[in-house]
């Protein structure tokens, strides 16, 4: 790997010179910085990152934290794969990097070496990192610790959970108007009998997108039966198992809301094995629009989120706040708009 001094012998000019080129190109003449980027391209020179934040006096490395059972693959869910794209894209083009610090168990002690069972412990972990700020996903079982977080005074931003503290902000969906657009569709087509599979009752979009799905069938005068109420986790095989029950029922449903896309991939398969067709039997609708809604037989009926959207917003506050500095206002929460995407395992003929 090249050095800044082999870069600097090469080119014909000081440390100081390089260093200038990559943290304050403006002061550096045009030749000048053009003869050390062109030989940097060629000898594919990447600038250290300590050296940097040492010459700039701010440093470029955001943290993504997030307690998550990896068992699961968690980071392998469609709805993280798009949000991350959004947050490193959007980072990168602003000359930001992205430290990913999984906090489960196996993977947690391999990469930072601290627990959120002592969330203050891995606090300090985290900010020894030398970060300018951390991006947080909620995964409903680290309150303690984004509660930390947000009162450190490091740059936070929180997805899909409502942090407080002097430097913390959040992103989020409108979950609850969200479902209550899938349900009210339902409605419209006629159904009354519509269960639901919520998301895990101690995570924001769990408890608001059940929050929704009570509230537009109360709008509607349609009573909400608990026995059509079953949670599941966001993955698929909580769905397939929550969907097993709903159609056991005496009465089964005739729509049913799932509150995440894996879920009602899930569900569709479960009713398919119980010999009941979508939407001729009961209809299905998702929530998120991950790619595989589009391709599943038939197609998912969805709220889209905009996933690659929550990247960008969580990047723009982070940044906002680390180049802003202490004095500068703290970006207030976004709340990200949904929209329903009309399929077929609903029923009703897509708009045209």
């Amino acid at each position: 790997m090249t050095t800044i001094r082999e870069l600097a012998q090469l080119c014909g000019v000081s440390l100081a010179t390089v260093s200038r080129v990559f943290n304050k190109p403006d002061s550096v003449s045009p030749k000048t910085r053009e003869r050390v980027e062109r030989m940097a391209r060629e000898l594919d020179y990447r600038p250290n990152e300590s050296a940097r934040t040492l010459a700039t006096g701010r440093s470029t490395m955001v943290g993504l934290v997030w307690d998550t059972d990896h068992r699961r693959s968690g980071w392998r869910h469609p709805f993280l794969q798009d949000l991350l794209i959004g947050l490193k894209s959007a980072l990168s083009a602003h000359g930001y990097h992205l430290l990913m610090l999984a906090t489960g168990e196996a993977a947690h002690h391999r990469q930072v070496g601290a627990s959120l069972a002592d969330p203050v412990g891995y606090v300090d972990t985290v900010r020894r990192h030398d970060l300018a700020g951390v991006v947080l996903i909620d995964s409903g079982s680290d309150a303690e610790a984004f509660a930390l977080f947000a009162q450190s005074g490091l740059p936070c931003v929180a997805i899909d959970v409502a942090v407080d503290g002097p430097r913390a902000t959040y992103v989020t969906s409108a979950n609850a108007e969200g479902a209550g657009q899938a349900v009210r569709h339902l409605l419209g087509l006629g159904h009354r009998r519509i269960a639901t599979i919520a998301g895990p009752a101690r995570t924001r979009p769990g408890a608001d997108r059940l929050a929704g799905y009570r509230a537009a069938l109360a709008e509607a005068g349609v009573p909400v039966r608990e026995d059509y109420v079953a949670e599941g986790d966001f993955y698929r095989a909580s769905g397939h198992s929550a969907m097993r029950k709903l159609l056991a029922l005496p009465e089964p449903p005739t729509a049913v809301f799932a509150a995440g896309d894996e879920m009602a991939v899930g569900a569709l398969l479960a009713a398919r094995q119980a010999g009941c067709r979508v939407p001729d039997d009961v209809a299905l609708v998702g929530f998120d629009d991950i790619e595989v809604a589009a391709l599943v037989e038939p197609a998912l009926t969805t709220v889209a989120q905009d996933k690659s959207g929550f990247g960008r917003a969580a990047a723009a506050a982070v940044m906002a706040m680390v180049e802003g500095g202490k004095a500068a206002p703290t970006p207030a929460p976004v709340e990200l708009a949904t929209t329903l995407v009309v399929r077929d395992s609903c029923g009703a003929a897509a708009p045209r």
